[in-house]
C-alpha cells in the first residue's frame, strides 16, 4: 500500500518501523513541528521525525492541518501523493474531513484503549490510574469526532499490579505496531470488518493530564495514591513536596501497615512510609528531590534524614 504516516512520540515508531518492514511505501510523513525544551530552549526533533530522516522518509511538520497556509499546502502534498491509507498514530493534530476522506481505504487510527472506554488524550495513564486490570489497543477508521470512529480491530493486554504508565505505554506500542500491519492487510484483501461504537455508559474520556493534577494529595486512600503514582511513572510524574522542594516520585509500594498520624506524615522514617487519608501508608521507593538524581529511597535517606511526623505536601 501507499502510506502517508502522521505521528509524533515514541509510541508511533515501532508502528513506522513495522510498516516499513511488511513491505508498504511510506510516501510521506508528518510529524508536529519541532519545539523548545527544558531550561536551556534547545530545539528538539521528535522520534518520529528522528526515524524518518534516517529511513530517507519525507518528512512535513505543518503548524496546523485546519487552517492557514499550512493546512492548504498540506491538503495539496496528501492530493499529489494520493495514498492508499493514512495512519495516524498519537499525531496530536486534528484532522479535516478534507483529509478524513482523501484515501481510499481512509484514515487508520491506533488508540492505545478498548474503545469506547478512555477516548481522548491520556488513555494509558488514566486507565492505571483508575485501577483497571486491562487494557489494550483498538484499530479504528477515523470520523468526526474524536476517538468515535468504526472499530476494525482490538487487542487485550493484562495490566498486571505493579505494572506502571511507562512499561503499558511501552507494550501497547508494540502491540498496536503488530495490530496496525494485520489491520491494512485485511483492509488491502477485503477482508477488515468495521464495528461502531456504542455511544452508551461504556464510553468514557481520558483527559489531558494537567501539571496541577500530578501534586500529590495525601487526603485521598493509599490504593488510590499508589494507582496514581504508577499511572504517571516514569513521566510526567506524580511529586509532592518535602521541606519546600519538589519531590518526584517514580515508585512505590503500597502496605498494610496503619498509622494514626495525619495524612501525609511520615510514619517510618527508615522506609519512607507516609501516611494516607485511609490511615494505611504507602512506601515512596524510588524518588529524585528537585536538584537531585533519581535514586532508591535507600540511597536517598543515606544522605537525607527525615523526622518521624514530617509532613509531605
Amino acid at each position: 500500500m501507499r502510506v502517508v504516516f502522521m505521528g509524533t512520540p515514541d509510541f508511533s515508531v515501532p508502528s513506522l518501523a513495522a510498516l516499513k518492514d511488511a513491505g508498504h511505501e511510506i510516501c510521506a510523513v508528518f510529524a508536529k513541528p519541532d519545539k523548545p525544551k527544558n531550561r536551556g530552549k534547545q530545539i528538539q526533533t521528535c522520534p518520529v521525525k528522528d526515524f524518518a530522516i534516517e529511513n530517507d522518509f519525507e518528512i512535513f511538520q505543518p503548524n496546523s492541518l485546519k487552517k492557514g497556509d499550512d493546512a492548504a499546502e498540506s491538503l495539496s502534498i496528501l492530493h499529489k501523493i494520493n495514498p492508499d491509507v493514512i495512519v495516524v498514530i498519537a499525531y496530536g493534530q486534528i484532522l479535516p474531513n478534507e483529509i478524513l476522506e482523501l484515501p481510499k481505504f481512509g484514515c487508520i487510527n491506533v488508540h492505545a484503549s478498548l474503545l469506547p472506554k478512555y477516548r481522548g488524550a491520556a488513555p494509558i495513564q488514566r486507565c492505571i490510574q483508575d485501577g483497571e486490570t486491562v487494557s489494550g489497543v483498538c484499530t479504528m477508521r477515523m470520523d468526526s469526532g474524536i476517538d468515535t470512529g468504526d472499530v476494525i480491530m482490538r487487542r487485550e493486554v493484562e495490566i498486571p499490579p505493579e505494572m506502571t504508565g511507562s512499561e503499558l505505554w511501552e507494550t501497547l506500542s508494540q502491540c498496536g505496531a503488530e495490530l496496525i500491519v494485520e489491520t491494512l492487510a485485511a483492509l488491502e484483501n477485503g477482508t477488515a470488518e468495521f464495528t461502531s461504537q456504542p455511544n452508551s455508559e461504556q464510553a468514557s474520556y481520558a483527559k489531558m493530564i494537567s501539571k496541577e493534577e500530578l501534586r500529590l494529595d495525601f487526603t485521598k486512600p493509599a490504593k488510590q495514591l499508589y494507582d496514581f503514582i504508577r499511572a504517571m511513572a516514569d513521566a510526567p510524574c506524580a511529586y509532592t513536596m518535602l521541606e519546600g522542594k519538589r519531590l518526584k516520585i517514580y515508585r512505590a509500594r503500597l502496605t498494610e501497615r496503619t498509622s494514626a498520624l495525619p495524612a501525609g506524615s511520615i510514619a517510618d522514617e527508615r522506609t519512607f512510609a507516609a501516611v494516607c487519608g485511609d490511615g494505611i501508608c504507602i512506601e515512596l521507593s524510588e524518588v529524585k528531590i528537585e536538584g537531585g538524581k533519581r535514586m532508591k529511597s535507600d540511597d536517598f535517606l543515606r544522605g537525607k534524614k527525615l523526622e518521624k511526623g514530617l509532613i509531605l505536601g
